[in-house]
């Protein structure tokens, strides 16, 4: 019985695996987009650091500068969407 168990779970992982393959290859998307979406990802990555760092920063000028790169940051998301 546990050798017919593992049988259909090799089975079911290499299917999963193949669909996810599969999945990949017909979702491709074109250079362009694919640059827009790293850069994307990258400025809400700096995103979240900055919110993180303005959260801890208790100098006020400090504050300020994180508050200015995170405008900056917002402009940036806005010019890549």
């Amino acid at each position: 019985m546990a050798r017919g168990w593992e049988s259909k779970e090799v089975e079911s992982q290499i299917e999963s695996a193949e669909s996810r393959r599969s999945a990949a290859h017909a979702g491709k998307i074109d250079p362009v987009q694919a640059e827009r979406k790293r850069q994307r990802e990258s400025l809400m990555l700096s995103r979240t650091r900055i919110l993180h760092d303005l959260e801890q920063a208790r100098h006020p000028r400090h504050q300020e500068t994180l508050q200015a790169a995170l405008r900056h940051l917002d402009e940036k998301l806005a010019e890549v969407e």
